[in-house]
């Protein structure tokens, strides 16, 4: 399970919000073999007046934040942070200092969907990868 947050400055977001949608699922799929129906992306395209970002970065400055049950390797959340840099910023045309990424993990049983706590619900793909 995981739900996907992504902050920017609205005139750069939204353009790019299905694409950048689509960059993210593809690297949730191969990092972490999830479902390909399985999305829940929110964006929060911001004024610039209300998003305040490093110097060292552009209005472009992207934050993605991913929630998630535990349970994955750190070698495949490394994957992941590796796949976003490489695909986001090849396919959209942001450097590495307009992306930042950050992932938050929580017990199965801090979840609830499907009318039960994450950890009585049968899932269709693995979470130990």
């Amino acid at each position: 399970m995981s739900q996907i947050k992504i902050y920017g400055v609205d005139e750069h977001l939204n353009p790019i919000k299905a694409r950048l949608s689509d960059v993210i699922h593809s690297c949730v799929v191969d990092a972490l073999c999830f479902p390909h129906d399985k999305r829940a992306h929110r964006f929060f395209p911001m004024n610039v007046a209300d998003f305040y970002f490093p110097g060292s970065s552009t209005a472009k400055y992207t934050i993605v934040e991913i929630s998630m049950f535990e349970g994955r390797s750190v070698e495949t959340k490394k994957q992941l942070i590796r796949m976003l840099f490489e695909r986001v910023c090849s396919q959209l045309d942001l450097t590495p200092n307009e992306l930042e990424i950050t992932i938050t993990e929580t017990p199965k049983h801090n979840w609830g969907f499907r009318g039960l706590p994450g950890d009585e619900v049968a899932l269709n793909y693995k979470v130990d990868v």
